[in-house]
């Protein structure tokens, strides 16, 4: 074999060590970034479910907020109503005994108690 021949055949260990090695960082890098990623999309997931988590805690309390307002009108609405009906109970029965009173005046002057 010449020297031409031994520096042809280095060449071709050299170019195949080469690419090897190229070859190797490339699916080290690859694997790297595709690790990476994955972290970021995880810690992107559990970010979206602390958010969705949180808008629906929020939701929750705004609707129970809703519903204790509501609770509140309704019993002073109620509140209100019974005061009223009592105060015209009231008004009712004081011109019931008036009128009660007037009424039995009347009926004991006119009646006679007779022996019959």
């Amino acid at each position: 074999m010449g020297t031409q021949n031994l520096e042809k055949t280095a060449v071709k260990i050299q170019a195949w060590w080469c690419g090897s090695t190229v070859r190797q960082m490339l699916l080290h890098a690859a694997l790297r970034a595709w690790a990476m990623q994955r972290w970021q999309r995880s810690v992107q997931a559990k970010m979206l479910e602390q958010r969705r988590h949180l808008a629906l805690r929020l939701y929750t309390c705004e609707e129970w907020a809703v519903v204790k307002v509501q609770a509140r009108v309704q019993m002073w609405q109620a509140h209100r109503w019974f005061l009223q009906a009592r105060q015209e109970a009231c008004i009712i029965q004081s011109h019931w005994r008036w009128h009660a009173s007037q009424t039995w005046g009347l009926i004991q002057g006119h009646c006679e108690v007779t022996a019959n």
